[in-house]
């Protein structure tokens, strides 16, 4: 552990000096990149300068108890070497948590696609709860969002897309990916029964130009006139933009704009962003058996959560997490949930790389 930190501290001091030159402002992209990684390296040289001023604290409190007379002295002395000694502990596991591998994807922002699965009404109903207690979760975080494209029906929603952009997004949202489930009675339901209904969530890492480049010549972009649900916002005009990657057939349409421009470039960031999670998601599949820590596949078609209304329950099925503040939740207090998933995460992980050292 010490070699790398080491390493660590090298590296943090040689990205500094970097910084300090003048000629690297010319290259606006590197300074990005060294700026990044040296933030990221920040924290854990900050931790490990603490580390090695407790070892030092802890050295002299010991030379005091062995090598002093004066009984209020080495009283202070042992007070202060217990209390070091349970701070360097603590701090040991906080750096190594900062030493497991990091998922490249982390910093990235992302697209969030919710649609209803099964259900009928009351699936397009809990499409716009879940929306809305992301979108209150949302601001808690600094976060900002923006409707891509919404389809709705006489009840709810069908399918929202939308953006969200911040900081380290997609370290906070990757774990909701995967099939939601709600358990309540509907406003329809005259016998009072409770009923079962499923919505999907997926978490696309969204690509910038350096991950993943579009090839134009395998993209077929057509016009049409837009409709709208029950005659409402029908454009006159060929606005609506349908994109299809041919190579795999992905498709993406839409029409919620009413200048066909807008339209495209809109149909073209998601379809941008689908294709780089279909990559990044094949490069995962390669290293699933070599992986270990992994909180659920991540797969949609994976049941992750269930909202349990009339017992005013969450539960998470990947860590058997269960809270009784539902109400709370679909406000969008999440932190609890997400934490424990991380946390989950990072224990699997650490357990992996004991097991792997032995």
């Amino acid at each position: 552990m010490y070699d790398k930190l080491d390493a660590v501290v090298k590296r943090y001091a040689y990205l500094t000096d970097r910084l300090a030159d003048a000629k690297i402002y010319e290259n606006q992209k590197e300074f990005k990149e060294i700026s990044a990684e040296r933030a990221g390296l920040e924290k854990i040289v900050g931790l490990y300068q603490e580390y090695k001023k407790t070892c030092s604290d802890i050295e002299g409190a010991k030379d005091i108890l062995k090598n002093n007379e004066d009984s209020e002295l080495k009283a202070m002395a042992k007070e202060e070497l217990d209390s070091n000694e349970n701070l360097l502990e603590k701090l040991k596991s906080e750096i190594k948590v900062l030493l497991l591998p990091k998922d490249p994807l982390d910093s990235k922002n992302v697209i969030m696609e919710i649609r209803a699965g099964a259900g009928g009404d009351e699936a397009s109903i809990f499409v716009g709860d879940v929306y809305r207690m992301y979108q209150n979760y949302f601001k808690t975080l600094g976060l900002r969002t923006e409707i891509e494209s919404i389809s709705k029906n006489d009840e709810g929603i069908k399918e929202i897309i939308f953006s969200v952009v911040g900081e380290k997004v997609y370290s906070k949202l990757k774990y909701e990916s995967g099939v939601h489930r709600v358990q309540r009675v509907p406003k329809t339901e005259a016998q009072g029964r409770i009923h079962t209904s499923t919505i999907t969530v997926a978490v696309l890492p969204e690509p910038d130009e350096i991950d993943f480049e579009l090839d134009m010549n395998e993209i077929r972009i057509d016009v049409y006139r837009a409709g709208g649900h029950g005659g409402q916002s029908v454009n006159t005009t060929d606005s609506a933009v349908r994109v299809t990657h041919l190579p795999t057939g992905t498709v993406v349409a839409i029409q919620d704009e009413k200048s066909q421009i807008k339209n495209k470039d809109k149909a073209l960031k998601i379809l941008r962003t689908r294709l780089y999670d279909q990559k990044v998601r094949e490069a995962q599949a390669k290293e699933a058996a070599a992986r270990k820590g992994q909180v659920g596949s991540g797969d949609r078609s994976e049941r992750i959560r269930t909202y349990n209304f009339p017992q005013g329950r969450v539960t998470d099925h990947r860590i058997g997490l269960t809270l009784y503040n539902l109400e709370s939740i679909m406000a969008g207090d999440l932190n609890e949930i997400t934490e424990s998933l991380i946390t989950h995460y990072q224990t699997e992980l650490l357990k992996g790389k004991s097991e792997d050292s032995e």
